[in-house]
């Protein structure tokens, strides 16, 4: 019977019986699972029936020999590989054949691996780009490399721009990654958002989430045209670019809009919001990191399909919008995830842990809020699970677009801070008149002006 155990006590055995057991195995299946299993090889291990597998017909069965024979201390036969290379077409294989010979760092391969980095799987030449690291500091091999800053695929020149120009531009940060300035701290501006942020100082805030306005779809949001619209978010998250610390999350809500047709003889558009602005985000430093769905009752939304349900003809079908998107977004770095995590001290990582019951999709069903001042309220639910999941306590949550100040208040209440902004006076009163009863602290919160604003940083 083929275990695990059975493999390695055959492997160590001198008479060659690993190689009778392959070479007499004719189901492909158990073939694959000794390949697998063949683990660490010893040294003067006798590799030759490796070789012969790098012809059978079948894809895994050519992919487990390379792996194997990637294993055998530098001592692989380079030659048989490239063979091999020429003729195969499976990706997964090649890709493997690349990293063996990577995997023998020999500066005699270096010729090699610089004719993979022509190949037309950017795959393969991401895997060679690898095998030529090792050689730090090689002129020749800077020479092939720094080119490919100009590669057509986004992944080769992501690669390259990380290692040998990124270091260039490199900045220090006048603050620690966890801490923010005390000018920020739960603040509310009444000011235009591209103002007031002129004032704020780069890597300073650690979230932001909001929801612009939709595009003429509100009596506070009337553009002189959708492009305009665009463009005016675009500045606003250029500029939340700046200011958000490094490696840190951009979430954006927002859900295609329908502007009503001005009469019988004309149609209704509807612009797809989120779509259209993703572009303007990516092409500006954010890195699409996730979609989430918000999923509310079909009772809670506006009826569209009244007419379909009366007459039932094709191509009238409109369907009830009952989602919205909330888009995730991080700032582009080189650093992973973990760096972000380690900046934090064990007792603010702990106390920040997401309690159980945590959403396990990205389809998040939450009941919508109504207001009678603010039209498009965030639920606290909503602020909760983002605030939560992409944030620490003590980090400084923005909204650029505020509104009645959910974000603020639901950010205090889970031991976060706040840094707001809203240009509407009436909201900014509304937030205001919310003090008393709600979580905002008058002595703590601060409304200001953005002259008041400025004068607070001077």
């Amino acid at each position: 019977m083929l275990s695990k155990e059975f493999i390695t006590d055959l492997k160590f055995k001198k008479t060659g019986e690993i190689a009778k057991l392959v070479q007499n195995q004719h189901d492909v299946g158990k073939l694959i699972f000794v390949l697998e299993n063949l683990g660490h090889l010893p040294i003067g291990f006798n590799a030759d029936f490796l070789y012969d597998l790098l012809q059978h017909q079948h894809t895994q069965v050519r992919f487990h020999a390379v792996k194997n024979i990637a294993k055998l201390n530098g001592k692989s036969d380079t030659k048989k590989l490239v063979e091999l290379y020429q003729q195969e077409s499976e990706t997964n294989v090649r890709r493997e054949i690349v990293s063996a010979i990577g995997r023998q760092r020999k500066i005699t391969n270096k010729t090699i691996l610089f004719s993979f980095l022509k190949d037309e799987d950017p795959k393969i030449v991401c895997q060679a780009i690898r095998g030529l690291l090792v050689f730090e500091h090689d002129k020749e091999v800077e020479k092939h490399l720094k080119p490919l800053i100009n590669h057509q695929n986004e992944m080769v020149r992501t690669i390259i721009y990380k290692e040998y120009f990124s270091k260039e531009n490199q900045t220090v940060n006048v603050l620690p990654h966890t801490e923010t300035y005390r000018f920020l701290k739960n603040v509310v501006i009444h000011a235009d958002v591209l103002d007031a942020l002129k004032y704020v100082p780069d890597e300073s805030v650690h979230l932001t989430f909001t929801s612009p306005p939709y595009y003429n779809a509100r009596d506070y949001s009337i553009y002189q045209s959708y492009q305009a619209y665009l463009e005016f978010l675009e500045k606003v998250f250029i500029e939340t670019h700046r200011i958000t610390k490094e490696g840190r999350f951009l979430i954006v809500n927002t859900s295609p809009i329908i502007i009503p047709r001005v009469s019988r003889s004309h149609s209704s558009k509807r612009y797809p919001i989120p779509f259209d602005l993703h572009p303007y985000l990516v092409k500006n430093g954010w890195e699409f990191i996730d979609d989430i769905i918000w999923l509310k009752p079909e009772a809670s939304v506006k009826n569209r399909i009244g007419g379909f349900m009366q007459h039932r003809k094709p191509l009238g079908y409109k369907p009830n919008s009952i989602t919205e998107y909330l888009m995730v977004y991080r700032k582009s770095t080189e650093k992973l995830l973990d760096w972000n995590m380690r900046s934090y001290d064990f007792k603010t990582i702990e106390a920040s842990k997401v309690e159980d019951g945590y959403e396990t999709t990205n389809v998040w069903k939450i009941d919508p809020t109504f207001d009678k001042i603010h039209t498009a309220v965030f639920p606290v639910e909503l602020c909760r699970r983002v605030i939560q999941y992409y944030s620490y306590k003590g980090d400084l949550i923005f909204d650029p677009f505020a509104g009645s100040g959910t974000v603020g208040r639901t950010a205090k209440s889970i031991g976060r801070l706040f840094f707001l902004t809203e240009k509407e006076t009436e909201y900014f009163n509304y937030m205001q008149s919310k003090i008393k009863p709600n979580i905002f602290n008058e002595n703590i919160t601060k409304f200001l002006t953005l002259k008041q604003f400025i004068e607070t940083i001077k």
